[in-house]
């Protein structure tokens, strides 16, 4: 079986736009500013043998704030920039209940067959408590970006960060965790 390394793209990948502490995202690819540490964490874990894989929750298409083209216009940029080997993109908002909406699981399991995953030696990389609790229900071990938002900051991770520069030294260290 294969392993990944799930991440969150707004905050994570890219810059996160942040109102009165709240993240949003970018709205067009002019908007798009890639965290420049991520080229070489996500070829580092290429090399690792894990399958980077973006799982993103966009609810601004469902509420329409936002086109699907111009959210798949940005997923493609990262993509063609980064060593990003697939993106599952939730278009949902909550009041749809759907399954592929973090923090529910649906995304991580059409991934795992997908890509044949080991969930349990993946790990979900995120900077909002709905990765995190998604990543930590799927059975990844997890790493939670604090960025100060305003929102939900109880709940279980196994690692929290400030700098994305840390995130390779914990895998590093934790790749056998379980």
């Amino acid at each position: 079986m294969n392993r990944a390394i799930f991440l969150d793209r707004d905050g994570v990948i890219n810059e996160a736009i942040v109102v009165d502490n709240k993240p949003y995202p970018p709205n067009t690819i002019d908007d798009v500013y890639i965290f420049p540490e991520m080229k070489d964490m996500l070829r580092m874990f290429n090399k690792m043998g894990y399958i980077n894989i973006i799982i993103t929750n966009q609810p601004d298409v469902a509420k329409g704030k936002q086109t699907r083209e111009n959210v798949e216009a940005i997923n493609n940029i990262i993509k063609w920039n980064l060593s990003i080997d697939d993106v599952f993109t939730c278009y949902h908002s909550d009041e749809d209940n759907c399954n592929c909406r973090k923090p529910k699981i649906g995304s991580f399991l059409m991934a795992k067959e997908k890509y044949n995953l080991d969930l349990r030696k993946s790990w979900m990389i995120g900077d909002r408590w709905s990765d995190i609790e998604a990543g930590y229900a799927a059975g990844c071990s997890t790493i939670f970006i604090d960025r100060g938002y305003k929102e939900k900051q109880s709940f279980r991770n196994d690692f929290c960060v400030v700098d994305i520069k840390e995130i390779m030294e914990i895998i590093n260290a934790n790749k056998d965790l379980r």
